[in-house]
Formats: structure tokens, C-alpha cells, sequence
């Protein structure tokens, strides 16, 4: 699902839970339950032939002289990648997405000082049952065998 429409499904009951990238932010979302699950790192998208390639890892000071291609809307992870690829700057992005839009000419570096991105599990609050537990349950890693 692209991100642009994690919110507006979870509003318009489309599905009955989703894995979301946080923070939500839409004034039309019901009172949700959000199951914070794992962080993605944080990493930046270079050129190949760009200097920055040669790190094995970057810091925020690294990429400061570098220019960003910043994000014009939710959804342009390979749109940013595309023009990175051309050899014009970086573009910072979670490390899901680095290796979703990863080219032959493009390479990802986590950044070890940028924050990291929060993914979680909501549902509304009122939609709330036996069986979306039992399902947060077995995304934690639980079996019918495990304590709560």
C-alpha cells in the first residue's frame, strides 16, 4: 500500500488493520490502536560514482555539503532514487525503501546519527476483537503455547 493512503484506509475501513509508518497524520483517522513493532534505520541513497559511496556507513555531517533530493510527495522513493542515480546528491530514506527501489547504479548507507522510523500495526479502537488480538499476538511472535 503507498504510503500516501495508510491514513485514508484506516478512515475509510477499507482494511481492518494495516502495518503503518509513523507518525500517522490526518484529522479524519478514528482512535486507533497502534502496536509500535521494530525501527527501520535510517539511510541515504547515493551514486555510485558519487565520493559518499566509498562509506561504509554515514553520519549527518557527511552528507551536509552533498545535496538532498528532497521528497516532493509520500510516494516518490524511486523518483528520488532516479534522479540520485544520474549522479545529482542523495536521498535519505528508511532502509525498506532503499533496498525496495535499489539499482545497479545507486548504493544505500545507513545514516548512524538520523532517526529512525517507527513501524507499527493499527486498527480503529472500536473494532477491537479476539481475532486482531490474537493476530497482534502471532506478529509479536507468540504461539497459543506462550504467556501474555
Amino acid at each position: 500500500m503507498p504510503l500516501s493512503r495508510q491514513s485514508a484506509v484506516l478512515a475509510e475501513r477499507e482494511v481492518d488493520m494495516c502495518f503503518v509508518r509513523l507518525p500517522l497524520t490526518s484529522p479524519e483517522l478514528p482512535e486507533l490502536h497502534l502496536v509500535n513493532l521494530w525501527e527501520e534505520r535510517p539511510t541515504a541513497v547515493v551514486g555510485t560514482e558519487n565520493v559518499l559511496s566509498l562509506h561504509e556507513e554515514l553520519t549527518l555531517a557527511d552528507l551536509a555539503e552533498d545535496p538532498e533530493i528532497a521528497p516532493e510527495h509520500d510516494d516518490d522513493a524511486a523518483d528520488r532514487i532516479a534522479v540520485v542515480a544520474s549522479g545529482v546528491g542523495h536521498a535519505r530514506l528508511p532502509l525498506s525503501l532503499a533496498r525496495l527501489h535499489h539499482r545497479k547504479d545507486v548504493v544505500h548507507r545507513e545514516i548512524t546519527d538520523a532517526e529512525s522510523t517507527h513501524i507499527a500495526l493499527a486498527w480503529p479502537t472500536s473494532e477491537d476483537d479476539d481475532v486482531r488480538q490474537d493476530f497482534v499476538a502471532t506478529v509479536r511472535g507468540r504461539t497459543p503455547r506462550s504467556s501474555r
